[in-house]
């Protein structure tokens, strides 16, 4: 018997993302920068993912499949590493499929395979980082020591509280005169932490690791006045925390509004995506603007996503 199959290109493959919400048997996910196939069992191959590969990565390979083997796709989905095999378990979890499932620790167990965590793969993992960051931040008083015990991770208002109102910045100046706004420290989302003072009711802004690299004026056009994150949807790693972290700067600082910046680049997307989860996920309502950037610093898309 014939079945089509998506096939993937590796080496053409960005990771953006874009084809994962495309596949409604959620067979897709981008794990360690690449979109991998975790499960032929729930490819229909109709290939309603490949329209939205934005690089050509993805085709539809008819390829012979007389019986579903689960053995012989764990040992293809094996060679992916453990996160790909983390993924196929709680995948095959999420669908109820039992006699797959364990079929597949069963090959593991044979291969003498070791899959850190493989029995609570099938916990959702937002949820999961949700609950980790709130008991993480409950032994964190008044968030003054956000972080862990790292130095350079511990939570710092730099400039005022509040935004001021006039068109003299008060804060840092840099060698060159150009004034910082730069309110708080730390900034990358796996590390600020959402009960610092500096994040209640504050307008935040979310932005891709190279957008300041791209817009000259990025501290006095966009930072000026909030608070800041930043991050990147292709190369970090532990992305569920990303959106547990929004999660509670949406619920538990009762942030304002949140602005999140992004390259034109299609991996960029990534980071809109997180953000509309987390509003999704959370309990309040905030309206999030979107601004999209050219390389050449210019902004070529700027609306409200979620109002």
């Amino acid at each position: 018997m014939l079945r089509e199959i998506i096939e993937i290109d590796e080496d053409l493959c960005i990771g953006c993302g874009n084809c994962v919400p495309n596949c409604h048997q959620g067979a897709l996910q981008v794990i360690d920068g690449t979109c991998r196939l975790i499960s032929d069992l729930f490819c229909e191959g109709l290939g309603a993912c490949v329209g939205h590969c934005p690089t050509g990565a993805m085709t539809v390979e008819k390829r012979e499949a007389i019986d579903y083997d689960e053995f012989e796709v764990m040992e293809r989905i094996s060679a992916g590493g453990p996160n790909v095999i983390r993924a196929h378990l709680a995948h095959l979890e999420q669908h109820k499929q039992d006699a797959y499932l364990a079929q597949a620790h069963a090959y593991l167990e044979e291969h003498d395979i070791a899959v850190p965590g493989a029995a609570d793969a099938a916990e959702a993992p937002v949820a999961a980082a949700i609950h980790a960051h709130h008991t993480q931040q409950g032994g964190s008083h008044g968030g003054s020591h956000g972080g862990g015990g790292c130095p350079g991770s511990r939570a710092r208002s730099i400039g005022p509280s509040v935004p001021e109102t006039n068109t003299s910045p008060t804060n840092t100046t840099t060698g060159s005169g150009a004034p910082s706004e730069l309110r708080q420290w730390p900034i990358q989302l796996h590390l600020v932490p959402p009960q610092a003072p500096y994040f209640q009711g504050a307008d935040v802004l979310l932005a891709a690791d190279c957008s300041a690299f791209a817009v000259g004026a990025f501290h006095q056009d966009f930072l000026r006045g909030k608070a800041l994150a930043i991050a990147c949807p292709k190369l970090d790693q532990g992305q569920e925390a990303y959106i547990a972290k929004l999660v509670s700067l949406i619920d538990d600082a009762r942030i304002n509004t949140l602005t999140v910046m992004i390259m034109e680049v299609p991996c960029c997307g990534g980071l809109i995506r997180m953000a509309q989860q987390a509003c999704a996920a959370a309990q309040r309502k905030v309206p999030v603007k979107q601004v999209i950037l050219s390389l050449e610093g210019k902004i070529i898309q700027e609306d409200w996503v979620v109002v």
